[in-house]
């Protein structure tokens, strides 16, 4: 195993190759908007990566499809505000806060981490089972007088020759007395008409919860009250994306998803060809499984699996109900991700697997 450390003078005005490792390529680029940025090319696609900004998967292609969401955004913009550079295909959210702020709540919408500005940043070249592989990774230090002291490490390990990568975060308390956390997954897959959506839980009122509070920072569109209310008696009508139904500007679920024996949870976006995105997450690290679709003029975005420690409705309300979770002095929290696109047998094996487990 190799690690190069990352730093901002290693980027040139024009885009060139920091390493080879078998079939994957690390390129350093810069964006127009001045955010540095690596692109990690495999067999099969590639992902774009900003070591600096959050340490967000930006952009994702695998088989000549672009897996993420489409925005009102070209480019990442060099801002740390939330909703001024908004469309990360993967983006931490957290970790002292998270969620939509309330009318008693201070912090920023989903908390510091989506834009943290990383003090260190590397990449990790190695092989394992699963074949050659690259990792990037970094630390963000949070740190607030008498109040927050904690580092952040995510990473991204992406293999020659698979379609799928993992992803992890890992917070670890520098305080001498325990910290609360939030922490949510926000992975933005890009929609596909009549696709159907699995996880292991039932399309059941039940099992498929929808929001039906109203953030203060949307605007509904005529008859979105309505498509709600039948929405939380019947959440089934949403896990097919049939043109023209009114995710506008957009609509919430919290699912109870089941892990299987290794304890892992199981979410797919199926898509008519056969094929599926896919997300696997462990519910003992991550209990719930926030469902977020957005589909409007300009911005057409699928979280189908956004795992997370409570719901995303800001920490006065997820204190209330007791979603907090806490991480003792100096101790370390971790949660872990499997992402990525399945080809038609695998996806067709874990539609069984998923039928399975519900």
């Amino acid at each position: 195993m190799t690690t190069i450390q990352l730093h901002p003078g290693m980027w040139r005005e024009r885009q060139h190759v920091l390493v080879e490792h078998g079939a994957l390529t690390a390129t350093l680029f810069t964006y127009d908007s001045g955010v540095l940025a690596i692109r990690v090319s495999n067999m099969h696609g590639e992902l774009v990566l900003l070591p600096y900004q959050g340490q967000q998967i930006w952009s994702a292609v695998m088989d000549g499809r672009s897996l993420g969401m489409r925005s009102m955004f070209d480019e990442p913009q060099p801002t740390t505000a939330y909703l001024h550079t908004y469309g990360g295909f993967f983006v931490h959210c957290g970790a002292t806060r998270m969620g939509v702020p309330g009318p008693t709540d201070i912090h920023p919408l989903h908390g510091e981490l989506p834009n943290a500005r990383y003090q260190r940043a590397w990449l990790t070249i190695g092989s394992d089972s699963d074949g050659d592989y690259l990792s990037m990774s970094g630390s963000f230090r949070y740190t607030v007088a008498f109040q927050d002291n904690y580092v952040a490490t995510p990473a991204v390990r992406i293999w020659a020759q698979r379609r799928l990568w993992t992803v992890s975060m890992t917070i670890t308390n520098l305080k001498q007395t325990a910290m609360d956390l939030m922490y949510l997954a926000h992975i933005n897959y890009r929609p596909v008409d009549n696709a159907t959506l699995l996880t292991t839980a039932p399309a059941t009122a039940q099992a498929i919860r929808v929001r039906q509070s109203i953030p203060s920072h949307i605007s509904p569109a005529p008859g979105y009250r309505a498509f709600i209310d039948a929405l939380a008696i019947d959440p089934a009508q949403a896990t097919v994306l049939t043109p023209g139904l009114g995710f506008d500007p957009e609509v919430v679920f919290t699912i109870d998803a089941a892990g299987d024996a290794s304890g892992w949870a199981h979410s797919m976006q199926r898509l008519p060809d056969g094929t599926a995105d896919y997300v696997a997450h462990r519910p003992e690290q991550l209990p719930y499984l926030i469902r977020w679709i957005s589909r409007t003029p300009d911005q057409d975005c699928l979280g189908f699996a956004m795992p997370a420690t409570a719901e995303p409705e800001g920490y006065t309300k997820e204190k209330a109900k007791g979603n907090l979770r806490s991480i003792g002095a100096t101790q370390v929290w971790r949660c872990d991700f499997v992402v990525g696109v399945l080809d038609t047998s695998v996806a067709t094996s874990m539609a069984t697997t998923i039928a399975t487990l519900i």
